[in-house]
């Protein structure tokens, strides 16, 4: 092989978006986030030299962050990919941030990840590359779980691939942060950037990312408690929404007019079940019915909320009914006309539908009293 290893999902013809790891790490760092982006990304998971899928001889002792990112350039040419989203995770991040720097042109939108535009010096790394090439990976292995998580967490998937890197590779990945320091360059940034900070991280604390912040103009800075270095394993709810939201996935028209007919507290439970088996379907209900038909003004949202209510009776379900009932009392109905609407099923839908019917939504609108009283 002569390039970067990589794992690829999403719809080949979707944006492009390509996520970069820590060191001591595989793309198997981003199986909590990845197939959540793919549902509106190419997402393109790559692998350090010598970690997980790339090969170890695509770097050697002296190495920088440059020669990482050529290699994931030469990576985006060869799947066909001119301009992408990244986002990366500390010597991935460093990476970003070098493309950003040197070749804005490639890069549409940029995250960088409890990582930093130095790595405290060039001494800490120098010692860990001698170390490496002197007594292997194992060492540093066994402590890599209080380096990367906060206290009682672990990924053994994480500390596995640790331990399985090619320690030549892994030292020539120190080399390279040893000499990167970006801060003199860092306000030549001029892509949409955001900044993710575990606020429970040792290596690359939140000053690190705030740095970046204050430097690069317009980006923004997300803040992750209970969370250390790899921010997307341990909190990935947090770092995905930080994304979603970074990258477009949640800007489309049919979120705010969910969250108007269903409520915050409804869609932000069914944010949080999300998971990489329900993600399309979210992605499909909040495209179509939220985006399309929700959103067309032919038809206002109180007398969609009355359709609603009849095509759920007629088919018995009972649970979405009382959900909407709630949903029709947002929308302006009265509970008379909710009384209504249910009347009518009765004769087009049948009495024993009405009668469950009825009898959902007078919990319901006993609930909703209640809570005003």
């Amino acid at each position: 092989m002569t390039t970067l290893g990589y794992a690829s999902e999403g719809p080949a013809t979707a944006p492009p978006l390509l996520l970069g790891p820590s060191l001591g790490t595989s793309h198997a760092l981003w199986d909590k986030v990845a197939p959540e982006l793919s549902v509106r990304h190419r997402v393109i998971r790559w692998d350090l030299p010598g970690h997980g899928l790339s090969p170890a001889d695509l770097i050697g002792p002296g190495a920088t962050v440059g020669d990482l990112a050529h290699l994931v350039l030469d990576l985006a040419d060869s799947l066909g990919v001119e301009t992408f989203a990244y986002a990366g995770v500390s010597l991935g991040g460093a990476v970003g941030l070098h493309l950003a720097v040197h070749c804005p042109e490639r890069i549409s939108s940029l995250a960088v990840v409890c990582s930093s535009a130095h790595f405290n010096g060039a001494e800490p790394w120098v010692a860990r590359a001698a170390q490496v090439r002197a007594e292997g990976l194992a060492k540093l292995a066994d402590s890599a779980h209080t380096r990367w998580f906060t206290p009682g967490f672990t990924v053994p998937e994480l500390i596995r691939d640790h331990r399985d890197a090619d320690p030549g590779a892994y030292a020539a990945c120190c080399d390279a942060l040893a000499a990167f320091d970006i801060r003199d360059r860092a306000a030549d940034i001029r892509v949409p950037t955001l900044l993710v900070a575990g606020r429970e991280d040792p290596a690359t604390p939140p000053s690190h990312l705030r740095e970046i912040a204050d430097a690069v103009r317009g980006s923004a800075l997300v803040e992750v408690p209970g969370a250390s270095h790899l921010a997307p394993a341990e909190r990935p709810e947090a770092v995905l929404g930080a994304l979603r939201a970074h990258f477009g996935g949640d800007t489309r028209p049919g979120m705010p007019v969910r969250r108007a007919v269903l409520g915050d507290a409804h869609v932000d439970r069914a944010q949080e079940r999300q998971s990489p088996f329900t993600a399309r379907f979210q992605d499909f209900i909040l495209r179509y019915a939220w985006g399309e038909i929700w959103t067309d003004e032919t038809l206002s949202r109180r007398e969609r909320s009355m359709i609603t209510l009849t095509a759920l009776v007629a088919h018995g379900h009972n649970e979405e009914l009382a959900m909407h009932v709630r949903a029709a009392r947002r929308n302006g109905l009265t509970p008379e006309e909710i009384a209504a609407v249910l009347m009518q099923t009765a004769v087009y839908c049948g009495v024993p539908a009405a009668n469950s019917a009825f009898s959902t939504a007078q919990r319901v609108l006993a609930e909703e009293e209640g809570d005003l009283g």
